[in-house]
């Protein structure tokens, strides 16, 4: 390996690690979604609950363009170096913050409001960071390698969400010899070893970055004086640019975005919260597909550099619009136990009764589990109130499923989340290495991010909490929900096909 090769990949290397882990910090808040849905919010009403959470989640992502806004502008002034530095130093300092945030039953309102204003400042991290690895990274970066080189850095955002179901089924798991105890205690404080841990991740990956040099365009420039003294005005006042930024946005990652995360993020919800599938069964079938996919980012990103950009990243969108509703309704069928034929002298029931702290009143727990003939297994938990006091009203019993599918149902459901992470990877794989070519050395930091999270931040990351919306307002269709990626993908590929041009321009250097 040449000396040039050697270097090349101390980049890659030191960029996608530190892009990891803020990946890893952004994403592992969804991740838990459903502990930190009873940990910050009052547990009366699981489902508002649920999506409030998916809202703060989702809140994250709105803030991201104006992280790029702020620190692309530092970038294309200062630097790529010191910008993603300080992006690194803010997502890790919010992500261990969330991880000591007392829960609402210890400071009421306070405990979301906390969440919510770390939330965001993890957002106008991640809003920095991206734009600032993918630019150093295609900035070192041969021409005809481009997107070869840069789909590394693509890699990172699937294999950030991959840490993070690591490191909370470990966590999980390793809390206590008994498997039942331990997830108690998980779901009681062990949730926050995830979050705290990550400050670690963090300190190795400031030590990597701060040996790294600036890019070697950006130095050419500022060596030169021509550095630009106002990249806000020059990328979206200026119509040529400010054209070039609109068509980055609605022909490629606006449908980007909400392809990502539908076959990532809103299959996980869809799997855990519709399909009822066991929590982790969920992750684990996740991590499985993500393993298998993730090596495409990379096939496509090379691809991409002979036989352009564009008509890859088009047909992931086409391919999605198509095939989400049946994709989806599989994962409901395999799942679905009217479908399944019961065991019936193997069903088990068992109750138990609990006083509830302060009151003459209990609680009757009903547990129910069934078991089918192809290995399924499900668990009914039935809670209601017992009123010593007559005259009482009796709420609606909560009741919680949860499904154990069988083996050869879990690894169709394996099968099928990868075909939607290889659409992940088709419209991915190639992306940073499209937008840099769009625009020039001095303003392309900002010029780039704003697009790319719009784009995924907010079309994108309010995909999950859309899609479950949409399912609470149209309750008799249990694919509501796919509604918003499908439209929003669908006006993407039609702006991306028509206007945006499959040429590869081999001149980043200005």
């Amino acid at each position: 390996m040449n000396q040039n090769n050697k270097s090349i990949w101390k980049v890659i290397g030191a960029s996608s690690l530190g892009t990891l882990i803020e990946w890893y910090d952004f994403y592992i808040f969804g991740s838990l979604a459903t502990v930190i849905a009873n940990q910050f919010f009052p547990k009366t009403n699981p489902t508002a609950a649920l999506l409030s959470t998916l809202a703060t989640f989702a809140a994250g992502f709105i803030v991201r363009p104006f992280g790029a806004l702020v620190f692309g502008r530092l970038g294309d002034i200062v630097g790529r170096k010191y910008t993603f530095l300080l992006t690194l130093i803010l997502m890790g300092g919010a992500t261990f913050g969330i991880g000591l945030v007392p829960s609402y039953e210890q400071i009421g309102f306070a405990a979301p409001i906390i969440v919510l204003a770390l939330r965001l400042l993890q957002g106008l991290a991640l809003g920095g960071e991206y734009g600032g690895a993918a630019t150093y990274v295609a900035e070192h970066s041969p021409a005809n390698k481009r997107g070869f080189y840069t789909s590394w850095i693509q890699t990172t955002a699937t294999l950030g969400l991959f840490v993070s179901l690591g490191v909370i089924l470990i966590t999980r798991h390793s809390l206590d010899s008994d498997l039942q105890t331990s997830i108690a205690k998980f779901n009681d404080w062990g949730w926050r070893i995830p979050f705290l841990v990550s400050i670690l991740l963090v300190v190795v990956s400031i030590y990597i970055r701060l040996k790294m040099h600036e890019s070697p365009l950006f130095s050419k420039l500022k060596a030169e004086g021509k550095t630009s003294v106002n990249p806000l005005k020059e990328s979206f006042v200026h119509k040529a640019n400010l054209k070039m930024v609109l068509l980055a946005l609605f022909g490629a990652t606006m449908g980007q975005g909400v392809v990502w995360y539908t076959g990532q993020f809103y299959a996980q919800s869809f799997i855990e919260n519709v399909c009822k599938v066991d929590f982790e069964q969920s992750r684990t079938l996740l991590i499985w597909a993500i393993l298998f996919a993730t090596p495409f980012f990379v096939v496509f990103g090379s691809w991409s550099d002979r036989v352009g950009r564009k008509w890859i990243m088009m047909t992931g969108m086409l391919l999605a619009i198509v095939t989400y509703r049946p994709l989806f309704a599989k994962l409901l069928s395999l799942s679905d136990a009217k479908q399944k034929t019961e065991q019936a002298e193997k069903k088990n029931v068992s109750t138990s009764t609990v006083l509830i702290t302060g009151t003459t009143d209990s609680l009757l727990k009903t547990t129910t589990k069934t078991f089918y003939t192809d290995g399924m297994q499900m668990m009914e938990v039935k809670t209601d109130t017992v009123y010593a006091q007559a005259g009482k009203l009796t709420i609606k019993p909560d009741i919680k499923i949860s499904k154990i599918i069988s083996s050869n149902d879990y690894w169709m459901m394996v099968g099928i989340v990868f075909i939607m992470i290889l659409y992940v990877t088709m419209v991915y794989g190639p992306i940073a290495a499209f937008l840099v070519e769009l625009f020039p050395t001095k303003i392309r930091y900002t010029s780039m991010s704003l697009p790319y999270h719009i784009g995924n931040g907010v079309f994108g990351g309010l995909t999950p909490f859309i899609a479950t919306l949409l399912t609470t307002i149209y309750v008799d269709d249990k694919l509501s929900g796919l509604m918003y990626p499908i439209l929003i993908a669908a006006v993407c590929l039609v702006i991306g096909t028509l206007y945006v041009s499959n040429k590869i321009d081999p001149d980043v250097t200005d």
